[in-house]
This record gives C-alpha cells, structure tokens and sequence, in this order.
C-alpha cells in the first residue's frame, strides 16, 4: 500500500480491499477532527461525498430543508443557485444530496479530474459557509412560508420540501414505511420523520433551522468519502489548507442512540386517503415488522437479506405462497431495511382487510414455526446468496457510479462505530461464510430468534379513507384562515411585503460577477468525438447476432430478440402480461418456484423486456421487440440456453390460480409505480394522443395498461379462458425459427462456442411461417385529467414537431438543459414551489414539458405556453452558452458499464442510428450559438399547437379546473 505524507492528518486506519481492488485509508484530520475515509483505485470515475450525522428531533423537516437550502448559495459562490450552474455547466457523473433517516449526504462524481475538483470546491463551501445566515428567503423558498399577495387573498403555505412532502405522503407505501420505523424505534430519531410531515414542517422556526446547521454541520460530525484514481495528497491538503484548518475539534452529541427492546409488540393503526370513486374494500395494508440486530453485524445483515428472498421474494416463497393462498392480501411483499442503526424486517400484505389481521399472524407464526422445525429451502437460501454475490462483483448500478454505491455502503457502519469503517466493502467472506451456513440450523436459528421469538416487534396496519385528503386541507384552511384573522393589519401587511420581497428574491437572478465566481471548465476540456458503437453483425445459419465485442471480467450479457410484428394489434396490451408471466409459472421439469432458485443459483437472473424502436423508414411507426435476457459467467452459457429453451416452450400459461396471483400483483406493483412516477406516467399518456409508439407504451406499461389489468383481476373468472388462448397464441407467434437475432456482450473468450448453443436453441423453437401484420396501435383520447387522493400534481404537455415539418437537431438536447434549469426551474419549481420540472425532445418529434409533486395545475400550463415567448428571445453571455453546451455533453458522456455500452450499442442498430449520425448530433451541440437556440422557438410552437395536456393528480383541485380537460376520470377504478 502506498504511504502519504500528510501532517495535517492521523493514520488511523490503513486496508488492502481486495473485494473491490482498492486500498482503503482512514484519515483523522488533526485540528478539526474531521473524518476522512480514501478508497484508491484505479477508477476514473472519480467520487467525493461529505456526510454529517444528523438526527431529528421532531419532524418539521429541518434536516431535508437543511439539504435542500445550503446549495442556494455560499460565501465564495454567492449566486442564488450553485448547484444549478453546476448542473449546467459540469461534467459531472453524479451530483445531489440525499436526506436519510440519520444522515444527510452530499456527493458528486466526475472523470474530469479539473471538473472534480470544482465540484468539490463548491460543495464544501456550500455546507460550511452556506448563505442561510444572511438569506432568509432560501429558508422560505425551499422549505416552507406564508404565501398572502393581497391582504384579502387567501393566506396559503407554500415551499419545495412542503411541497415536496405532500406527494411523499399521498402514497400509501411511504405512509406505511414511515409508520413502520416510527413504531419500531418511537424514543430514537428515527421515530421522527427526517424528510418532514407536511403537518408539521409549518411549525419549523427559522432560528431553529439556523441552529441545526451550526450544531451538526461541523467538521467534528463529518464524514468526508473521497474514490478513485487521483492524487490523494494533493486532495487531502488542499481540504486542510481551503476548509478543515479554519475550525477546532468540538464534541458533537450526534450518536444515534439504541431503541431498548420491547417487552410486547407494539401496534399502529394509520389511515391514508383514497379517492371518493375508490373502494375501501382490499385497500388495507398489513404488516408485521421486527428490529434485527445491528447494521455493525455485517454477516447478521446479509443473512437477512438472504432470508427476505427466500420467505418472500423469490417467487412461490413459502411465507408469500400461503399468505396469498389463505387470499389474506392480493399482493405479499417481503422488506429489509439495513441503512439504519437497527435493521428491520417486514412482511406486509398489501390489498387486504382489517378482519384480515388475525389470519396474517396466525399464517406467518405457522408458516415460520414449520420452517424453523423443518429447514429453509437449501436452494433457495443459495440462490439468494448467489445472486447478491454476482451484483457485488459486477458492481453494475447503472448510471450511478459505483464509486458512489460504495461510498452509500460504507456508511451503513462506518457511521455508527469508527472502528469499522470498511465492513461492506469486504463482502466475499461473508458471502462465503453465508453458502457454508445452509444446512446446519443457522438461518432456522436466525428466524426462531428474530421473527418468532422477538418482542421488538410491531404490527402496522394502514387502512384507506375517503376523502382525508379534502378533510386534511379544509383543516389546513381553516387554521390559516383562524391564524390570518387573529393577525393585526399591520401583521398581515407584514405577511404581504414579505411574500413581495420572496418573489423579488426569486425573480431577481445572480449577478454576473456572482455567476462567474462558479468554476466551469473550458471549451477544450470537452471531448470531440462521440463513444463508439460496438456493433458486429454475424450470421449463424440464418440467424443474426450482434455481437459487442468488449472487456466483461468473464461476465456474458445475452439477450434473445423476437420481433412483435406478427402480432395483431387486438393482442398488442397483453404482449405486457407475457412480459410479466414467462419465468413467473411452472415449465415442464421446473416449479415456478424452483425455476426461479435454480436460474438465481447459477446466473445473475434471467428477465424479460418489451421495446418499442423507431422506424424512421415509416412516419410515426414503431417495432416492437419481445427480449429475454441473462447474464452469467462464460461457463455457465450452456445453462441459460437450457433455461430459456424451458421458459419460453414449456411454461404453463393455463395454470388459472397462478395466473390470477400474477395479475393481481402486476396491478399492486403497476399501481404503486404510476402513482410514485406520475411525471412520466402523464407525460407519457399525454404523447399517447397523438404518437404510435406512445400509443404503444401506454399500452403495454402505463395507464391503458393498468386498465386492462384493472379488468382482468376484477373480472377474472369471465376472462381467464380468454387470456389463456392469447398468451398461447402470442408464444407461437413470437419464438419461431425465423424470428429471433441474438445480442451479446463479452470478450472474444466468452463468444467462442455460441453459435453451437444459438444453433440448439433454434432448432427446438417453432417452424410456422407467419406474415407480419398492421399492428400499429393508433391515437385515440385527448386532454385528460386523472383524479387521485393526492395533494399534488403531475402536469403534462405535449406535441409533435415533426408533424409541422421540422427535423430533429442537437441543439434541442441543449434546450432541454437550459428550460430544465433555468426557464421551468424558475418558474415551476422556484415560484410554484414544484419539487421537480422536465423536458424531452425525441428524435421522432414525440416532446413533453412535465412537473413534479406541483401544487399548481393551471399557474403551470401557463408556464408552459410562455416557453415559445422565452426561447425566442433567448439571450445570454458566451460564458453561459458555453456552459449549457458542457452540461449537456455532461448527460451524453455518462460512463457506462460493458452491459451499458451493448445496450446503447443495440438500440442504436435497432433505431436505425449509425456513429456519423451521432457525431453529427454531438457536433451540433458543440457549434450551438445563441442563435441556435433562438430558431427553436417554432418548434416549441409547433409542439404547444397540438395542445395535448395530461394530468395527474388531486379530484377537487382538477375538478376546479374542469374545463382544461375533455374528460376528467379516476386514476383508479
């Protein structure tokens, strides 16, 4: 290990971690008693976070609002938003923060060794030098405030988290998941609700919000995380000389205390609200939770994990089978939270009744007892084991860089107790200790200690009400309207200046010299040239691979391809149940339960998807592509190709009990997902008006969807011969011979052999000849208004530009970044107090301007119709251009993993799109001028002209703006 030479800073701990290839180094800054943790590798992708214990003592939100209000601004980056202009103008990999339970967190992530080091900068100005002290209004726009125009309006609050708060507490799964933690661990901090109950976050003094700050955001209560390739040294004196030095080691009372044990299970009984045209009838949720040790018990933790997949998430899970078969609940799911002190498990049944409770118990107290006395499915503890081991050396998160994902672990002990900072990065002995365990009474051991015998338990039981969201805010109303009437004129004028003064505030940008204070890189750090497409086509005996030839570590990315063209377009909805279905019933030698342990125990999973690709040959036209993919070590190929050929040839689709288990989950997960993305949801429903491959999506994921789902779980036994035959139908028309194209990612060792196993597979599948058909689904519905018990909005517009003649251009890639942060941010989510607004512009034309959790509907739809207005008269310095045109080569340039690369590569071949193309495109955003961006303003007229608008959100705020929509209509039912 390398040695550092550091004065300012104690060694206190010093590791090889082999697990991730890293050094890891534990630093102790001297004066200021910081913590520094380094993990040194040779990731490029580079990361930095800064962490402070913060726990709550009530739940008005101080820690959240905290998060949200020290990125307004800092003493050496004044502008009102730093965070934004750096959005704008970085190549950042990753830039947030995130509130949890105990901790507020702070991390960005870059490859650009320059850009990093900016971004460090700004955020450790940010939390220690934060302008909240001189600005009042940062604590009114992002947290909560008075909001009284005229003395004779209506006194309203207003703020981003109330705002925020309100959509997190329309829904019924964070209702239950906070309920859950408050009833395990009521005398802790995390009885409190960190993230803030829209209740009580009016309650939270502005002193108060100040004092949080100097009490807890001092670097004594620090824990700064630095990854990567870079030079330590350097990183480390530069954090003394610009910030630690300047402060004194304090003791800081910020340890997250034990919850004693219970000496008998709590229980907790919460209401939610549901729509006036709901039922009440199976809305219920249920739930059963217990406290497990600590997170510091690193094997206790991973064992529990491992027992959650195998009591409840893996199909046909015996605690989850004989809940839904006693029909105690529609849906079963299975929870285990370790980024806390104490980690919980849950078993919660969802779509049930109150008169349900005692069944529920008495089920899992058997089904547990029997366990315990007759063992844990072997398989299934080992394909639990399995599958997390292969995510944690695959270490693919997607576009979250793992460097980050590390940095989020290594908190989960390394907050709690100093001397085990490491614990979650050396993962592999345990995973090893865990496989040795099965088969001797450990695991059985485990649920007999913790699930049956434990007393720090409680039952959770959330049950629906109508109308408590009318209730809630008629309350809210009345006591604004009793506190304004006990105001003096003088008070209320009061009200009304300081409601002036914060719009002035925010209507009032930054300085040039401020904005400048922002570091920002160079036109010549941006690189040139587009990624590479990795895309060679082969031909095995008819059938056509894709082939991407890239550095994996052994791991094979496979994917079958079957082309939905045969499809007739009456049968195009339930391609999305197939979807569901295939890998979830039994096959010829397999459960569905075994199926599910013997793919998980040899392979990182087998999953099926469902895509819809342009067709830029046909004009608003789409194919859809049915794909089932794996990815498993080289040796280990055979094996998928057995797997997939008993999937997609022998599976029982006619088994009625479980496929009425199937659609009702689909409809409880489909549910939760619509409601938790409502943005996409009503963007995407909102394009359904007038574009096929919307039409499409809607169809086999989104509301249109949810209908049909909706329609066979409640009609079940009228549908289900029916439903049969079409998912008969639908397997003989996609998995023929002449029908499928093979797309796989490996290094040249990993391909060799794969046209023997492509060769086998394709003999067995069907040799009909079918034609393909006019299965494109066509528009239909117009401005519609979705009514949901929530206390916001999802506001949707969109249009086609393409329709009006114009073409595609880089500089709308551009565009969206400058309506995203500055002209919607100002003024959808700054002044309306949204928490969230977006953009897109695709290259068929299909585009949307949508908001997020927006207390606004019609104020919003305003907004949106002044975006033409705004781009037309499009004016900045060259300094800004600049930096739009960086951050958007920041989104272009997400390092992606090998499995990332195949994809895009993929979908680059199946959108007909070649490298030349994309240069061009990148080629426009690097040459874009102001005048670029002005001549987009027809496009934006030409999208607003079609006047398609889409909302989701609360029934008597859309009934008040009726005549918005052609039809209003429950979300639900």
């Amino acid at each position: 290990m390398k040695s550092y030479n550091l004065p300012a800073y104690e060694l206190v701990k010093q590791e090889e971690i082999t697990d991730i290839q890293s050094s890891g180094y534990v630093f102790k800054h001297k004066k200021s008693g910081a913590r520094v943790m380094v993990i040194s590798n040779e990731d490029e992708n580079k990361v930095f976070h800064i962490a402070f214990r913060t726990p709550p003592a009530d739940s008005t939100g101080v820690a959240h609002i905290l998060e949200h209000s020290v990125l307004c601004g800092s003493r050496k980056f004044p502008s009102k938003d730093p965070f934004v202009e750096l959005v704008k103008g970085s190549l950042n990999t990753f830039l947030n923060a995130m509130t949890y339970p105990d901790k507020t967190m702070y991390p960005v992530a870059s490859c650009n060794d320059k850009d990093f080091k900016n971004l460090m900068h700004v955020y450790m100005d940010a939390v220690f030098f934060t302008n909240i002290y001189e600005k009042e209004e940062i604590f009114r726009q992002e947290g909560w405030c008075y909001h009284l125009e005229k003395p004779e309006d209506e006194l309203t609050y207003n703020g981003v988290v109330y705002n925020e708060m309100k959509g997190a507490f329309s829904s019924p799964e964070d209702v239950l998941d906070r309920e859950i933690l408050n009833s395990l661990y009521p005398d802790t901090p995390y009885g409190n609700e960190s993230g803030g109950d829209p209740a009580f976050i009016p309650d939270l003094k502005y002193s108060d919000f100040l004092d949080f700050h100097s009490r807890y955001y001092h670097p004594s209560n620090s824990y700064i995380y630095l990854y990567g390739n870079m030079d330590v040294e350097e990183r480390l004196e530069w954090l003394d000389r610009e910030y630690l030095c300047q402060y004194d080691a304090v003791c800081v009372d910020s340890k997250i205390p034990l919850q004693p044990a219970f000496e008998a299970p709590a229980e907790l009984m919460e209401k939610y609200s549901i729509s006036n045209t709901d039922t009440e009838t199976d809305n219920t949720y249920l739930s059963f939770n217990v406290s497990v040790g600590t997170s510091l018990d690193v094997k206790l933790s991973n064992a529990f994990a491992v027992i959650e997949y195998a009591l409840l998430s893996a199909p046909g899970a015996p605690l989850k089978q004989a809940l839904l078969d006693a029909r105690v609940g529609k849906d079963i799911m299975g929870s285990y939270e370790s980024g806390i002190y104490q980690p919980m498990f849950s078993v919660i049944a969802k779509n049930s009744n109150l008169s349900s409770r005692e069944e529920f118990l008495r089920i899992i107290r058997e089904v547990l007892s029997g366990i315990v006395e007759n063992g844990v499915d072997e398989k299934a503890l080992l394909a639990g084991i399995n599958n997390m081991e292969f995510r944690f050396r695959e270490a693919d998160y997607g576009s979250y860089p793992k460097g980050l994902m590390y940095g989020i672990d290594v908190m989960d002990s390394w907050l709690y107790d100093d001397e085990h900072p490491f614990d979650y990065l050396r993962q592999l002995d345990v995973f090893e200790f865990l496989k040795e365990q099965v088969g001797t009474g450990y695991y059985e051991g485990l649920i007999k200690k913790y699930l049956l015998e434990n007393t720090h338990a409680s039952v959770v039981i959330v049950e629906p009400e109508k109308g408590l969201t009318a209730r809630i805010d008629e309350e809210t109303r009345n006591k604004l309207a009793a506190y304004k009437a006990g105001l003096s004129r003088e008070e209320i004028d009061l009200l009304v200046e300081k409601t002036e003064k914060l719009r002035l505030f925010q209507e009032t940008p930054s300085t040039e010299e401020e904005l400048e204070t922002i570091p920002m890189l160079q036109k010549e750090d941006i690189k040139k040239t587009v990624e590479p497409l990795y895309n060679e086509e082969h031909d095995f005996d008819g059938t056509k691979v894709l082939y991407h030839r890239l550095p994996t570590n052994g791991v094979a990315y496979l994917s079958l391809l079957f082309s939905a063209d045969c499809v007739p377009k009456e049968y195009i909805p339930y391609l999305g149940i197939l979807r569901s279905v295939l890998t979830m019933v039994d096959t010829e030698n397999y459960t569905y339960g075994e199926l599910f342990n013997e793919i998980n125990i040899n392979t990182g999973g087998i999953f099926t998807g469902l895509f819809a690709y342009a067709d830029p040959e046909r004009e608003n036209a789409y194919r859809a592509v049915f794909e089932i993919k794996s990815k498993t070590l080289y040796d280990k190929i055979g094996f998928t190709f057995n797997m997939i050929e008993e999937i997609i040839l022998t599976s029982k689709v006619d088994d009625e009990k479980r496929l009425y288990e199937i659609i009702a989950e689909i409809k409880s997960r489909l549910s939760m997902r619509l409601n938790s993305a409502g943005h996409s949801t009503a963007a995407s429903r909102a394009m359904s008006y007038f574009s096929n491959p919307a039409v499409f999506s809607d169809s086999v994921t989104g509301i249109a969807y949810y209908k049909l789902i909706e329609e066979i779980e409640e009609h079940f036994d009228e549908k289900k011969a029916e439903l049969i035959s079409i998912l008969k139908e639908l397997i003989r028309l996609l998995f023929r011979q002449d029908n499928m194209m093979v797309n796989y990612t490996s290094d040249p060792e990993g391909f060799e052999g794969l046209d023997a196993y492509v060769g086998e597979l394709k003999s067995k599948l069907g040799t009909d000849k079918v034609q393909p058909v006019d299965n494109q689904l066509s528009p239909g519905g117009h401005n519609e208004g979705f009514m949901t018990s929530s206390k916001i909005q999802y506001v949707a517009r969109a249009g086609n530009f393409k329709k009006a003649g114009y073409e595609y251009t880089g500089a709308l890639k551009i565009l969206k970044l400058i309506l995203s942060y500055e002209y919607l941010w100002v003024n959808i989510r700054v002044k309306g107090g949204a928490y969230g607004c977006m953009s897109g512009f695709g290259r068929t034309g299909d585009s949307y301007f949508v908001s997020y959790r927006d207390p606004n509907l019609r104020k919003t739809d305003e907004v949106y119709q002044g975006i033409a207005d705004y781009v037309e008269n499009f004016q900045v310095s060259d300094r800004d251009m600049l930096k739009y045109i960086i951050g958007t080569v920041s989104e272009l340039d997400t390092p992606l993993t090998p499995s990332g690369k195949g994809s895009r590569s993929l979908s680059a071949y199946l959108n007909k799109m070649s490298e030349e193309e994309l240069q061009r495109e990148r080629n426009e955003v690097l040459n874009a001028g102001q005048e670029d961006i002005r001549a987009l303003a027809p496009i934006i007229e030409a999208i607003l002209a079609e006047d398609c608008i889409c909302v989701i959100g609360n029934e008597e705020k859309l009934q008040e703006e009726k005549d918005m929509f052609d039809e209003l209509k429950p979300f639900v039912g």
